[in-house]
């Protein structure tokens, strides 16, 4: 007999931890699932300091990870085979067969693995967590329970699909300005620590009285020069903390606010989060994952510690049988509108089709604040970048003008 760590969800929703011998991985599996238990994590026990299964491929898979945009073709051509009536063990074995990277080859055999073993698809993925996150496997055991596997499945694919879709209308609002001010950083460095010092011989040399403009700008220059390994150990210090700290709990609850409450960026980020945690719970409300359940999950999803915080003060309310719209209310960062909609939706039955329209509001509203943003921030940039580099041009070129125009006059 094999001793078995595990942890598992409750119907009431708490986790418990413990362990239990079994011949076998899929006879623990069983045995735990006759206790009504919802299992989140089942591992071989230690022994000798150091777990049996460290030494062979299923221990190593938290390394497997597939590439981007994998997950959805894997999800979308397993939904097709099983719907088509091959079973999920060969189903499996063709889509490992064909996999492009390395990662989901190896987490295919896997699954194959376990599968062929006894165990359940969704017991089999937790095998695979770089691949499969918490989301994945609720929604695939869901499809289990109701046994419509393909129709889950299709489901998850079109989620996955959106979040994909949403990263990326992310990434292109954020990826211009931030290269576009290190270009205008660098371009300013570059002129105070390699251009202006030669001209500052020139009009010592001239002993001419120099602008104020050409003083204020030889001055920055010289602290730049001579400050300047400071200035960026300091910079490189300030990112590395700012790293550290955001890893914690409280440094992340802190990033988070400040995210939400940066000017212009801050609603496009609100925007962000509330689809998201909208495309999430429809999903799995709509995939018969039970409420508790898709609480946990939307809190662990949500993008953002803010909304997360809120998701989980609302958990106790909804266990002790109130409505999900009433302690969302009290939660600022819940628009009226969204909270209106779920309790519209909590007391017609239709809260996954309310979700879901609200998903689709707010997808379409960052994708026309990102449209905004870009067209505002471009120019903004030029002008930014003009005036640094106007200025500088200025400054060096104000008392050669001024001695041009003494010489024409004498």
């Amino acid at each position: 007999m094999t001793q078995f760590k595990y942890a598992a969800k409750e119907p009431s929703g708490n986790t418990v931890t413990g362990t239990i011998e079994a011949s076998s991985k899929a006879d623990a599996l069983n045995a735990l699932r006759k206790q009504n238990l919802v299992i989140m994590k089942l591992d071989e026990a230690a022994m000798g300091g150091k777990k049996l299964s460290e030494i062979n491929l299923s221990f190593g898979s938290p390394k497997i990870k597939a590439k981007k945009g994998e997950l959805v073709i894997f999800t979308r051509q397993l939904a097709t085979m099983v719907g088509a009536g091959l079973s999920m063990l060969e189903s499996l074995e063709v889509l490992g067969v064909q996999a492009e990277s390395q990662g989901m080859k190896l987490c295919c055999e896997k699954l194959v693995s376990e599968v062929r073993g006894g165990s359940d698809l969704s017991a089999a993925m937790q095998a695979c967590p770089k691949v499969f996150n918490h989301l994945y496997i609720s929604m695939v055991k869901a499809g289990e329970v109701s046994g419509q596997m393909d129709i889950i499945l299709n489901r998850l694919a079109d989620y996955e699909e959106a979040a994909q879709e949403l990263s990326r209308e992310i990434k292109s609002a954020m990826t211009y300005p931030v290269i576009s001010m290190v270009l205008v950083l660098g371009i300013t460095a570059f002129l105070m620590i390699g251009v202006v010092p030669s001209f500052k011989n020139i009009f010592e040399s001239l002993e001419v009285e120099l602008p104020a403009i050409t003083k204020f700008t030889l001055a920055v220059s010289d602290f730049m020069r001579e400050k300047a390994a400071l200035i960026f150990g300091s910079l490189f210090a300030g990112i590395v903390a700012i790293s550290y700290y955001k890893k914690t709990n409280t440094g992340e609850r802190h990033w988070d606010w400040f995210m939400l409450k940066l000017p212009v960026f801050g609603m496009l980020f609100r925007k962000v989060a509330l689809a998201r945690f909208s495309r999430t719970f429809s999903t799995l409300i709509r995939s018969g994952v039970p409420m508790l359940g898709v609480l946990d999950i939307v809190s662990n999803t949500a993008g953002n510690r803010i909304v997360s915080d809120a998701v989980d003060k609302s958990q106790s309310s909804v266990r002790n049988g109130n409505l999900l719209s009433e302690p969302l209310e009290n939660e600022k960062v819940f628009p009226p509108m969204v909270v209106r909609m779920i309790a519209i939706g909590e007391r017609t039955g239709a809260l996954e089709t309310l979700l879901e329209k609200i998903a689709e509001f707010y997808d379409s509203q960052v994708k026309a604040q990102v449209k905004s943003l870009t067209s505002l921030i471009e120019p903004l940039l030029i002008s930014v970048m003009g005036i640094i580099v106007g200025g500088v041009v200025l400054s060096i070129f104000a008392p050669i003008l001024d001695m041009v125009s003494n010489l024409s006059g004498n």
